[in-house]
């Protein structure tokens, strides 16, 4: 296994982890205060990380430079929007299918990365785009008719609208993350990846606390007051966003946000066992079929 989908993998498990325990600080924070614990507590895990990496594997890349600091802002942007949009679709449907419409995302960055960045897939990896696509409208569609009508109310329900918003915010993410490390300098692709994370956790930091600052102090002092929690939402954001920044500088945007996608089986493992939410037979055959889509992604990679 190349190790750029292990590391996938890996990213989508943290990822899922941690969006699982951001659901239940919606009880006890506001959405913002919910989404900014990921990266004030996930700034000191991540500087660990890179530290630990830095100390076994040596290493160094050039002067940072202000392109490099407007493309991680520009990524930390698009993940702020993009974790309150996912957060916010979790209410309509629950937790399972609300991350389901946000890996739209993988056909999403696909575009942008070909438009941007002029990556190319091979013919397979975007059936299995495709497949993984139709499993999110199965998963909208499930339930209603199928005329014209149902499907634009359908795909017009809050729960679409965040999800997919959310979807397109991750995909942009996504791109800016990349590029952020093309444009540092230095040879040590998984060196500058982990320095990244670092410096956009730390904008990302800046503005959404900043936020809570000018616009909801009291949520401010709620995120400290909620650290045990909080502080396990930000170690898994830092172990989640290291593997999503180490896999975009390892791969393709495009191979990765596909492989990502299988984020949705420990999503619907999480869903029924952590967060006790009953699921219905189409959402899980929708969220098969997503899966589905990724082994034809995979299968087209490594071809």
């Amino acid at each position: 296994m190349p190790l750029w989908v292990f590391i996938t993998l890996s990213a989508a498990l943290f990822q899922c982890w941690r969006t699982a325990l951001q659901q239940r600080l919606r009880g006890q924070l506001s959405l913002n205060g919910a989404a900014v614990v990921r990266y004030l507590y996930g700034v000191p895990f991540g500087l660990m990380i890179l530290l630990t990496y830095w100390l076994i594997m040596g290493g160094s890349f050039g002067p940072v430079n202000l392109g490099f600091i407007g493309l991680c802002a520009l990524a930390g942007i698009g993940q702020i929007f993009g974790t309150n949009l996912l957060i916010s679709s979790f209410g309509p449907r629950g937790f399972a299918v609300g991350t389901a419409y946000s890996k739209t995302e993988a056909v999403q960055a696909a575009v942008i990365a070909v438009i941007l960045l002029g990556e190319v897939l091979p013919a397979l990896s975007w059936l299995g785009i495709a497949v993984s696509l139709s499993g999110v409208m199965y998963l909208s569609l499930a339930g209603r008719g199928l005329k014209g009508a149902d499907i634009l109310r359908a795909t017009t329900q809050p729960a679409a609208l965040c999800g997919i918003g959310a979807g397109f915010c991750f995909a942009l993410t996504s791109i800016f993350i990349r590029k952020a490390n093309m444009t540092l300098p230095g040879e040590d692709a998984i060196l500058k990846a982990l320095f990244s994370v670092v410096v956009t956790n730390v904008i990302q930091t800046l503005l959404q606390g900043g936020w809570l600052l000018l616009r909801e102090p009291k949520q401010l002092l709620a995120v400290f007051r909620t650290w045990r929690n909080s502080m396990q939402v930000g170690a898994l954001s830092a172990f989640g966003s290291s593997c999503w920044f180490v896999g975009f500088s390892l791969a393709p945007v495009a191979m990765v946000r596909a492989v990502g996608q299988s984020e949705i089986i420990f999503t619907l493992l999480f869903s029924r066992f952590f967060l006790g939410e009953r699921l219905k037979t189409k959402d899980v055959l929708g969220a098969l079929t997503l899966v589905s889509g990724v082994v034809l992604v995979l299968v087209g990679a490594l071809r």
